[in-house]
């Protein structure tokens, strides 16, 4: 894979949303009442070489005013830091990038948050690099349903889990290649994270299941995964090796995930064909 073109840190899974006691300034409302605002962008791979997108803003619009007379209005931009151009396929097993860094914003209800993109969007697939195109309903930016009251005192981290596989659209009958962003929301204060190994020779990808949609990840060079804002309960964990590897895939049944937790897994030896 390869490396991010910008600086990428490494944290946590989502939009989520995690939040802490901060300094008792504006804690009792008022004009001057203000929250704190990080966020941050990660991934749930698809099967290609490189998915670069790039990053010109990430903004929100309060819920709480006056209705715009248009989508576009109303929004307000979070000075993102570290826009650029990076490989979507970097962001896994723990990596993620900053976008936002504690970034002060008025208290109130939040009711989307947006995620701006250029025209600087490409995918490598067999080595052959291809532009990626964004439909004309997605050039004014990603727009996440947030519905989070923000809370004056407190930080807030948002995580922007954006799935690579079901983002890529590939057009019948042309060569166009489609970007749709697809991103996975949830709260991360109510959820908690899956965390495991395998064998760094054997790449795989890796499922949570529940009740619902998978929520799907893959390991990284040293075999290292990580599932993030995982709502609490039982799990049925599937590693998947890569097709041709020669290993069978394994099966974890009744995977308890607890409340800000992260539940770490047995070093998992994948078993041969």
């Amino acid at each position: 894979m390869n490396l991010l073109k910008t600086l990428m840190l490494s944290c946590i899974a989502v939009v989520a949303i995690f939040f802490t006691s901060c300094s008792d300034n504006d804690s009792n409302g008022g004009a001057e009442a203000t929250s704190r605002i990080s966020v941050r962008l990660m991934d749930a791979p698809g099967d290609y070489d490189a998915i670069n997108i790039e990053v010109v803003d990430v903004m929100v619009r309060y819920g709480d005013t006056e209705a715009p007379e248009s989508d576009d209005e109303g929004w307000v931009s979070l000075n993102p830091q570290n826009t650029g151009v990076y490989d979507l396929l970097e962001l896994v097993a723990g990596n993620d990038l900053l976008l936002v860094d504690d970034y002060e914003v008025p208290a109130g209800y939040i009711e989307q948050i947006r995620l701006v993109l250029g025209d600087d969007n490409e995918i490598f697939i067999d080595n052959v690099r291809h532009d990626l195109k964004t439909p004309s309903a997605q050039q004014s930016g990603l727009k996440i349903k947030v519905d989070q009251e923000m809370q004056a005192g407190y930080y807030y981290t948002f995580l922007l889990d954006f799935d690579a596989d079901k983002s890529i659209v590939m057009a019948g009958g042309s060569d166009n290649i489609i970007l749709k962003p697809v991103m996975r929301a949830s709260i991360e204060a109510y959820t908690g994270v899956i965390a495991g190994q395998i064998d760094p020779e054997i790449p795989a990808e890796v499922s949570a299941v529940s009740d619902g949609d998978p929520i799907v990840t893959y390991t990284n060079d040293e075999g290292y995964f990580m599932i993030y804002g995982v709502t609490p309960g039982n799990y049925t964990i599937t590693i998947t090796p890569e097709e041709g590897s020669g290993y069978l895939p394994a099966i974890i049944e009744n995977v308890a995930v607890e409340l800000e937790q992260t539940t770490q897994l047995e070093v998992v030896t994948l078993e041969l064909e």
